[in-house]
């Protein structure tokens, strides 16, 4: 769904859910701030019992204007009767009714008739019989979809404190960005203009004496398992920052090598995960935990997630979250090979060998035709950043999927045919979950990747060795000692048929388009 879906709608109404949180409010203020701009007649509510009450919302609500503009609506038949003429309440909301950050229908939102509704969401999708819905669960926070979705409509953000609440609303939502699930929430944090002076202010009235309490009490009562040295706490229902607080605290226990802390709410379970240990990648493990029943991510220290209650309940319907996370902690650790590419010899007996199809196209990009050679650079894709120094021979590639490796000029040459042809094209523009950029680190200087990227080739001089794993695989290649790849059972593990040290993992999908079994040509045959 875009913006430009619902441009017919009048009036319109946004509601977030009910006892909003900084992400709530700002994505439902930032889509106030676009309809009115379109002249349409737009209200911004909220439902349930209590009245936004937090020292930092009251802040953020008075310094950025929202306070004059957000109601919170406790009678549904009032609310109707505002719709109406001469005091005659309406059955439904006329027009539209777009909840953000929240799903119409879910058990953390009143559910108010209407006649037209749309769903802004970044949470697990629970509703899907609303044909107006824009749902990504990949999205840290509802203010980073909003964000994209306003960029996708040309809409320019020129409103300094509209910058602000979208930036706070990612920040909160984020555990001050240490959950960061989706490199347009990086985008986000990084390009958007926002009071840095309310900012700070808003981040040091974050807390209550309340959840102080809440941290004490929780970190008193833990569960620790020796032989993986992890440790689990619950925690009373607080603001995800509170989770983050305790999960910091509790990496700095001299036992503990990881840790999961959560909280339970009406419509899911909110958790923080911590690892200090290279073996484990804090977002890996947070979308381990999450599988089948919610999303996680952020960063390889620092990260979280979120438990959908309804898929959980149909799930685990006689589980405790407690036994839940104790189980999957345990299945990570046993069920999962490691292995160290420098100091492994790849057994390739029985292994099928295999070629790059030559009539498959990947992108490339000289580093040197975008940044002077000398530059520092970070490579951002959907499977996170990475960081590298333009040199006269380096080679930055581009896969089936928007996924970026790495290239030495003269293997490259070797092994592709190179063309002039431009590498993206509408269809990959519109199926790419993400286009890949490069930020030189030194001036702060952002360039997409596919604005410049060609065509090149396969030549099919390139084989390796594959087979299908059948068990979780981590790999530290040679080439990133301290970062892992990670294969799931039907995934490929691949060796260079040159180097049995240099191993790597390959997705299914992108394998099965990618290579094909190889075939020796006339002069391999004769040197036979």
């Amino acid at each position: 769904m875009k913006l430009s879906d619902l441009k017919d709608f009048d009036p319109i109404t946004i509601q977030c859910h009910d006892n909003p949180d900084a992400d709530a409010i700002a994505s439902g203020f930032a889509l106030y701030r676009y309809f009115e701009s379109l002249g349409k007649k737009v209200r911004f509510i909220y439902s349930g019992r209590n009245e936004i009450r937090k020292s930092n919302l009251k802040l953020m609500l008075a310094e950025l204007g929202i306070d004059k503009i957000i109601e919170h609506v406790t009678d549904t038949d009032e609310l109707l009767r505002s719709f109406g003429e001469g005091g005659r309440k309406k059955t439904k909301i006329p027009g539209l009714l777009i909840t953000t950050d929240c799903q119409y229908g879910a058990g953390n939102v009143t559910k108010i008739p209407a006649e037209r509704v749309a769903i802004i969401d970044h949470h697990q999708i629970e509703t899907d019989n609303v044909e107006l819905s824009e749902i990504v669960p990949a999205f840290g926070s509802c203010s980073t979809l909003v964000w994209k979705m306003l960029k996708k409509a040309d809409w320019k953000i020129e409103d300094i404190k509209l910058g602000t609440a979208l930036y706070y609303g990612l920040y909160t939502d984020t555990n001050a960005f240490s959950e960061i699930a989706n490199p347009t929430d990086s985008d986000l944090r990084d390009l958007i203009e926002y009071d840095k002076t309310l900012i700070r202010t808003l981040v040091n009235c974050n807390y209550t004496l309340e959840e102080l309490d809440i941290a004490g009490v929780a970190m008193i009562r833990h569960i620790y398992n020796p032989i993986h040295r992890y440790a689990i706490i619950k925690a009373d229902q607080c603001d995800p920052n509170i989770l983050g607080v305790i999960s910091d605290f509790l990496l700095q226990v001299a036992e503990v090598d990881t840790c999961v802390v959560y909280d339970e709410w009406d419509n899911g379970i909110k958790f923080s995960t911590r690892s200090c240990v290279k073996e484990v990648h804090a977002d890996e493990l947070a979308a381990f935990l999450a599988k089948d029943v919610g999303s996680g991510g952020g960063h390889h220290e620092k990260a979280g997630g979120f438990i959908s209650r309804a898929l959980y309940d149909e799930k685990y319907p006689t589980l405790h979250a407690e036994a839940f996370f104790s189980d999957r902690m345990n299945d990570y650790f046993d069920n999962c090979e490691i292995i160290v590419a420098k100091d492994y010899e790849m057994d390739t007996t029985g292994m099928q060998t295999y070629s790059r199809k030559k009539d498959l196209k990947a992108g490339y990009v000289f580093a040197k035709d975008i940044f002077p050679i000398g530059t520092p650079i970070t490579i951002r894709t959907l499977e996170g950043d990475f960081d590298l120094t333009v040199s006269d021979d380096l080679v930055i590639m581009i896969g089936i999927k928007g996924e970026v490796y790495s290239n030495i000029f003269d293997k490259f040459r070797a092994n592709y045919v190179i063309t002039e042809e431009p590498y993206m094209d509408e269809e990959k523009f519109r199926n790419f979950k993400y286009i890949p950029t490069i930020r030189n680190r030194a001036t702060g200087d952002i360039a997409e990747l596919g604005d410049m990227a060609k065509v090149c080739y396969a030549t099919g001089r390139i084989h390796i060795h594959a087979r299908e794993l059948d068990k979780r695989t981590k790999i530290f290649p040679v080439w990133a000692e301290d970062k892992y790849m990670l294969g799931e059972p039907g995934d490929y593990i691949a060796v260079r048929s040159d180097d049995s040290h240099d191993c790597y993992i390959v997705e299914k999908d992108i394998f099965v388009k990618t290579y094909e079994e190889y075939e020796p040509d006339e002069s391999e045959e004769k040197a036979k």
